[in-house]
């Protein structure tokens, strides 16, 4: 099982998207079933293969494509951080897309491309090699397509050619990179950094650029973010999916693996990129914090806070510290934990009371209380207040700036706090303290019937709030991510 196992884990998702697009539009219990038993045989060979990597075990897959060209799957911690999250936001995400979506048209298109963009995002996560991250990055890129596209009214059609406009340049500069990497240090294995001491300085600097690039389009990076915010014309469970699942994720956990496992921090600092890279990373929190302020669709104003959150990932990267580190890797974790809450949380109250702006959320404490509670974890963690899961995620940021020397990063931190402050704080109030609107569309039975999306935001509210109040148990994200040391900081 050492040498299949990874391979399974991205068929569970692979394999049941043929099936799906195949099955009529009118077998929804089909679909479902399908669906649904997919996303749980992945979270159980998952489990499995932590319980066996605890124990010592090893895994690697090996699949030749072409004469040179082998497919690499490999397990380490990193890539079980990743994969865990996204086994299990997968499940939670298929279980509210099915009672979102209920009987609409396109529905087997939309789970099929929803198990193929799974199935790229678990490839990613376990990719072993540079070029297995490209080819899985790509199939991230056309899984995600139709579905911002997938309701095919103008706005939809519109993200979506936004979205390719951005991600297509992206991609020709991360094969770039790989092309001009390799071309000097051969076939790129994430076991350890390859051996860059007779590559020119300049050289060097120009493929990280590349790098940087090639992933930062996914990662939202400023000023390849613009595709995001226009991508919210697209279902609420897609939405989710990029935000916490798995695009944005993909282009931050991208950046992670260029630092640690391409260049490695000694040469990423003797060559000057950190600053660098921290200063982007840090305009973009500002950024996409400030820019949060002045939308008015809730789904544009928690796109833009994705725009930001996202960047404290890049930036603990950056730092390339260990408690820095840590606090990274934790946050990938938080971040999806408490932006699918959002979302959810968003789709519900579009679907059971048609709003979709901030004015509209006026009086629905009262009326939603299930509803707003989870959407006021979400909130408040984004804020960063404790013991919520953005609250360590901040300490641990900012002690690994101490360390690595970098005060001014706690300015950042402090002013981006009071940004999400500003522009969640009117939400939550709107919802607990101002009165019902007159002609709202809702009552106390609103959220009746809403059962199967009101629970999987409240298992990942619960969560919020549980790996906060249990980050110094071993089990906890900031548990998991401390013994990972990335290889060079200590050099």
């Amino acid at each position: 099982m050492t040498a299949w196992l990874p391979i399974l884990i991205v068929l569970t998702s692979l394999v049941p998207a043929g099936g799906i697009f195949l099955i009529p539009q009118d077998r929804h219990g089909w679909r479902n079933l399908l669906s649904l038993g997919a996303a749980l045989v992945k979270l159980a060979l998952v489990a499995v293969m932590l319980v066996q990597v605890a124990r010592g075990a090893n895994y690697e897959s090996a699949v030749p494509l072409a004469p040179g060209l082998v497919l690499l799957l490999r397990v380490d911690v990193l890539a079980l951080l990743f994969v865990s999250l996204s086994a299990t936001l997968w499940l939670l995400t298929t279980i509210f897309a099915i009672f979102y979506l209920r009987k609409k048209a396109d529905l087997s298109r939309f789970f099929g491309f929803f198990s193929l963009c799974v199935a790229a995002t678990t490839g990613l996560a376990l990719s072993g090699s540079l070029i297995s991250f490209f080819l899985f990055f790509e199939l991230l890129t056309l899984s995600t397509w139709p579905l911002v596209a997938h309701k095919q009214d103008r706005p939809s059609l519109a993200a979506a050619r936004k979205y390719l406009f951005y991600a297509l340049p992206a991609s020709a500069s991360l094969l770039w990179a790989i092309i001009w990497l390799e071309s000097h240090t051969g076939p790129v294995l994430f076991t350890e950094p390859p051996d860059l001491s007779g590559i020119d300085p300049w050289t060097l600097r120009a493929i990280f650029a590349l790098f940087i690039a090639g992933v930062g389009a996914k990662a939202a990076l400023v000023p390849l973010h613009g595709w995001l915010p226009a991508a919210m014309a697209a279902p609420a469970p897609v939405s989710a999916l990029l935000h916490a699942v798995a695009v944005v994720k993909a282009g931050a956990f991208g950046v992670v693996r260029i630092v640690f496992d391409v260049f490695g921090v000694a040469d990423m600092r003797a060559l000057g990129l950190d600053v660098p890279l921290a200063l982007l990373a840090s305009f973009t929190i500002l950024w996409g914090s400030w820019r949060a302020l002045d939308q008015g669709e809730v789904k544009k104003r928690l796109a833009f806070s994705t725009v930001s959150q996202v960047s404290y990932i890049v930036l603990g990267a950056a730092l390339a510290g260990p408690l820095a580190m840590t606090g990274a890797l934790a946050h990938l974790v938080h971040q999806g934990l408490m932006k699918i809450t959002l979302f959810f949380c968003a789709g519900i109250y579009d679907d059971r009371a048609g709003v979709k702006n901030i004015a509209g959320l006026n009086g629905l404490g009262t009326a939603m209380p299930w509803t707003s509670v989870c959407f006021t974890l979400g909130a408040f963690g984004m804020i960063g207040l404790p013991p919520l899961a953005g609250f360590v995620s901040k300490v641990y940021l900012g002690l690994g700036a101490l360390e690595v020397g970098a005060p001014w990063v706690l300015g950042v931190l402090v002013a981006s706090t009071l940004l999400n402050a500003a522009y969640f704080r009117p939400l939550v109030y709107r919802l607990w303290f101002l009165p019902l609107a007159p002609d709202a569309a809702v009552d106390r039975d609103t959220e009746r019937g809403a059962i199967g999306m009101i629970a999987p935001a409240a298992v990942t509210a619960a969560a919020s709030l549980g790996v906060g109040l249990l980050a110094a148990s071993a089990v906890s994200p900031l548990g998991w991510a401390s013994p990972i040391l990335p290889r060079g900081y200590l050099e």
